[in-house]
């Protein structure tokens, strides 16, 4: 890379970088403007969503077909211009709310959540459709669905019925049965503290790019582990 031929000053030097059409300068300048195009528009999505990151990488068929494997999906922080029929002050419409008042996300009612299972923070997160609250101790085994209680014929066959404490029934919309259900149910009912944001919408495909690099780092994480055990033995 030449430097400019007027060296009076950085002024004169930035712009002879921004207007030169040599080929390490022209290429370095093209990255540059790219990356720092990426970095505004997250920032902008920073602002918008209130989390980070705010975009999502769908990694299940869990809700097909109005999420699918692959989608980068948007996620806001639920408080944020956070709809009337929401549940209380936890800014979220169940479905059963958005059955009565008409409010619907990806093509059905109530909202689309993340939340962490458990509230773990060593788990990955669950992108998942919120279907009706519970309070602390309550039989819900009348409110919910009976198609997705896993063959339970009452709160005692039931997991977390009576509610070990109060929060959200979820669910996947193509899964058989509510998350809190089953031998292998994801988490108990989820606390608004454990939610992350709910999913505005997604953009086909986009996250197949973000999926793969997560696998490339799982595995370089992987193989280092190997050779770090090894060594040591």
């Amino acid at each position: 890379m030449s430097p400019p031929e007027d060296r009076s000053g950085p002024i004169a030097w930035l712009r002879w970088f921004a207007t030169t059409e040599e080929g390490a300068a022209a290429y370095v300048r093209d990255v540059l403007t790219s990356a720092g195009a990426v970095v505004l528009v997250g920032l902008l999505l920073f602002g918008v969503s209130g989390i980070w990151p705010p975009m999502v990488a769908v990694e299940s068929p869990s809700m097909t077909p109005h999420m699918k494997t692959g989608d980068l999906v948007f996620v806001m922080e639920e408080h944020r211009f956070a709809p009337g029929a929401a549940y209380e002050d936890t800014g979220i419409v169940t479905a059963e709310i958005g059955d009565d008042t008409g409010y619907e996300k990806f093509k059905q009612s109530g909202d689309v959540i993340v939340y962490r299972p458990d509230g773990s923070d060593l788990e990955t997160p669950i992108i998942h459709r919120a279907r009706f609250w519970v309070g602390n101790g309550e039989n819900w085994y009348d409110e919910a669905n009976p198609e997705f209680l896993a063959g339970a014929d009452n709160c005692a066959e039931l997991a977390n019925c009576p509610a070990p404490h109060a929060g959200f029934i979820t669910k996947g919309d193509a899964n058989p049965q509510y998350d809190q259900v089953g031998v292998s149910a994801i988490s108990e009912p989820i606390r608004p503290s454990w939610v992350i944001g709910t999913a505005e919408f997604r953009i086909p495909w986009l996250g197949w790019v973000r999926l793969a690099l997560s696998e490339a780092a799982a595995s370089a994480v992987a193989i280092g582990t190997v050779r770090r055990t090894r060594s040591a033995s």
